[in-house]
């Protein structure tokens, strides 16, 4: 019998789903290659007792992924919100932060940005300066240290499937942990269900917080590569540069060095932030040289 599921956990090819009844399995694709992201609705055939097939692929609302050169490597699919976890100890990369937001955007996903360990103030303002560029454009930045409270958080996560990402070391598991009381045993039981190592960050997992919001915990990463998007759709998720985007004098202008060009126009007067230029900057030449890698830089 084929029924429809959820893909909850991601390790591989292997998969942990739910289907509508709550009732859950491990599944496994068809082949020998894996297309499926957690969050993906699919549907599925049972095989043995426990044990499913996946048998299509339900059309996504959104697949946020990063990629290089060499691969591409699922984040989630289905999320309707990114929330990028920073903090100041360790430090973070701003530039992956306009990495994951670029990414977002270009699924027009709503975005958030939350710095944690606020309670840590010795570098606290070099957090905040780092995130000053990304309020000023907009995006909502908030502050909390999750091992105390969180209920600052739950609001913005009402109704939405969101995905966490963020470097290692952010707190994203503790976040997870303070959003979800046992969700650190649930990821143990799958984490052997799926034979996928004990630690809690090896695999995405998908969680519901209330009945109509859910979140999706995601390994830690240090780079966010952009190689899958263009040039015209990576200038578009600069969401400073649409007002200027068919304004330079050539069509085909990378907003370097190319006179009357007025992505740089608004640079030199002050409106689009130097740092955030940068980063544009960086991921084009990366992208122009097939690496699609972030780059070493915690502007």
């Amino acid at each position: 019998m084929i029924r429809e599921a959820t893909i909850v956990a991601a390790h591989g090819r292997h998969y942990e789903v739910e289907d509508s009844h709550g009732d859950r399995c491990q599944a496994l694709p068809f082949g020998k290659t894996s297309t499926f992201a957690c969050g993906d609705r699919v549907r599925i055939r049972s095989a043995a007792a426990d044990q499913a097939r996946i048998v299509e692929l339900i059309p996504r609302s959104s697949c946020l992924f990063r990629s290089d050169q060499w691969k591409q490597k699922l984040i989630a699919a289905n999320a309707s919100q990114i929330v990028i976890v920073v903090a100041s100890e360790p430090a973070f990369s701003a530039e992956l932060v306009s990495r994951a937001l670029a990414a977002a955007e270009n699924q027009h996903m709503r975005a958030l940005i939350v710095l944690n360990k606020n309670d840590l103030t010795a570098n606290l303002a070099t957090g905040r300066r780092q995130l000053e560029a990304f309020a000023t454009l907009g995006y909502r930045v908030i502050e909390m240290a999750a091992k105390q409270d969180v209920n600052q958080l739950r609001p913005m996560l009402h109704g939405q499937c969101s995905v966490l990402v963020g470097q290692s070391g952010m707190g994203k598991s503790t976040l997870i942990n303070t959003l979800v009381p046992g969700a650190g045993a649930a990821t143990r039981e799958i984490s052997t269900a799926l034979d996928s190592g004990k630690h809690t960050t090896t695999h995405a997992t998908l969680y519901g917080i209330d009945v109509d919001s859910t979140i999706i915990d995601s390994p830690g990463l240090q780079e966010f590569g952009l190689a899958h998007l263009t040039f015209g759709e990576i200038e578009h998720a600069f969401i400073e540069f649409r007002p200027t985007l068919g304004q330079c004098r050539f069509h085909d202008c990378r907003h370097d060095a190319e006179p009357d060009c007025a992505v740089k126009d608004l640079l030199a007067a002050g409106v689009i932030d130097r740092d955030r230029y940068d980063h544009f900057r960086t991921i084009i030449r990366q992208q122009e040289k097939g690496a699609g890698l972030a780059g070493p830089s915690s502007r």
